[in-house]
């Protein structure tokens, strides 16, 4: 048994593993950052401000679903020991809910429930199918390689989102007054800028792309054979997944990281959320400027997620998620010091109408803040999952991953809520994302109680 413990799979199974993050990624950045939710908030809702916080209560109850969920999910499937049959159905549940979105015409807001509830439906199942694929991981490599597994997937990841949003911007969505893509270009395949059918193309995009790149995972990553029936798991699973919470207390430092887990991804979410509002309502930035300072920052994401996983192995999780921290940390401070005519406390010419892309020095101190804040999201997002694996039991490792996606969504609407009621007590965006601050260093103050090993 002991020889048998250390057999790993060839590299194509760990290749075809971390496509996972590359084909689930679309879901994220096209569907609720950066093309269909602004649509939907500017096209198909009466109006933006109602569209926001439509929006906004859809993905409060997808979250809600997801951190209930997801500890129950978890411990069923280490019970079962079957991971891919959880991947196929959740993963089936985002293909459908995506392709639903390409009803959303502009302005019919008869289709709001339904196209809201697709968006829930399919982030539910994007973020389930991601806790069965995480998982997999030690299965795949020795412990020592871990990290390096964890940040080529974020990076991977980050990597698809980039190229799909190229593509969406590039080739499908079209400015409904000039009929051109940011490539300049018209759509391809006849879509309608008037009807917004590229922006619509959003959703089937992110369903066939997941179909297309998660199929090497279903066809050469080996899963676990199955352990018991799935009513037995069930009721076995769920009296692990007490005794687990019950015995918290005892595991003092995966205690102190879940709960830091639960601080710092609410910051960084937040932090990903408002950073394009902030720039819109700072600089006046539109749909070109925005989407070409998230494509900077998915780049950012990409390289931070590889450098940061070499770093894991090398130094170790907790070290990398703290340096991630500080960065992100000093980066909100900064930016706080940055307006349209000043740059940390020093006058600048503001941006003129007309200019050439990002050509104001506040605009150009913004992008290089907003891309180290991406270099260090990724290997924070990374090796946080490595951390959970080096402090969790091995035979419980699918309901930990529920418990770690439990502490990453439970208070998710926190984040938002504190940005939104200080932004409205004082009138200023500024001190809304202020709030940040205080996550970050709280998270940092707990993640210091943390013992690796």
């Amino acid at each position: 048994m002991a020889g048998m413990a250390r057999t790993y799979p060839p590299r194509a199974a760990v290749v075809s593993w971390i496509f996972f993050d590359w084909a689930a990624q679309p879901y994220f950045t096209l569907i609720t950052t950066f093309v269909f939710a602004p649509y939907f908030a500017t096209a198909i809702a009466p109006n933006p401000a109602t569209g926001q916080s439509l929006w906004g209560f859809a993905m409060a109850a997808a979250g809600l679903a997801i951190a209930l969920l997801s500890p129950v999910l978890g411990a069923i499937a280490d019970a079962s020991g079957r991971r891919k049959p959880w991947i196929a159905g959740f993963g089936t549940v985002l293909v459908l809910a995506s392709c639903t979105l390409w009803i959303g015409k502009p302005g019919d807001h008869a289709v709001i429930p339904l196209v809201l509830t697709a968006v829930a439906l399919a982030s539910v199942g994007a973020e389930f199918a991601t806790l069965f694929n995480n998982a997999m991981m030690p299965t795949l490599v020795p412990p020592e390689r871990i990290g390096r597994l964890s940040g080529t997937g974020w990076a991977t990841g980050y990597i698809g989102g980039i190229v799909s949003l190229i593509i969406v911007l590039g080739l499908l969505a079209a400015n409904p007054e000039t009929g051109r893509t940011l490539l300049g270009v018209t759509p391809l395949f006849g879509l309608d800028p008037l009807t917004r059918q590229g922006d619509r193309a959003a959703g089937p995009l992110t369903a066939l792309w997941f179909i297309i790149f998660v199929t090497p995972m279903f066809l050469f990553t080996p899963d676990y054979p199955a352990k018991r029936p799935l009513g037995e798991a069930l009721r076995e699973g769920l009296s692990e997944l007490k005794q687990s919470i019950k015995s918290l207390p005892r595991q003092k430092s995966l205690a102190a990281f879940l709960l830091a887990n639960m601080i710092y991804t609410d910051g960084l979410v937040s932090l990903f959320a408002f950073g394009g509002i902030y720039a819109a309502g700072t600089f006046g930035w539109h749909t070109i400027q925005i989407g070409t300072f998230g494509i900077m920052l998915a780049i950012a994401g990409a390289l931070g997620a590889w450098l940061g996983g070499k770093l894991d192995d090398r130094l170790g999780p907790k070290r990398v998620i703290a340096g991630s921290l500080l960065v992100l940390l000093l980066s909100v401070a900064a930016i706080l010091l940055v307006d349209k005519d000043s740059v940390l406390f020093v006058k600048t010419a503001p941006p003129q109408a007309g200019a050439a892309l990002f050509s104001s020095a506040a605009e150009r101190a913004y992008l290089v803040l907003g891309c180290l804040i991406g270099a260090a999201g990724g290997p924070l997002q990374a090796a946080s999952r490595t951390l959970l694996i080096h402090l969790a039991p091995k035979d419980r490792i699918a309901q930990y991953f529920g418990l770690f996606a439990l502490t990453g969504k439970v208070t998710s609407f926190i984040g938002p809520l504190l940005i939104g009621t200080v932004t409205a007590m004082t009138a200023s965006q500024k001190a809304g994302m202020a709030v940040l601050v205080v996550f970050f260093v709280a998270g940092l103050g707990l993640l210091m109680r943390v013992r690796e090993s």
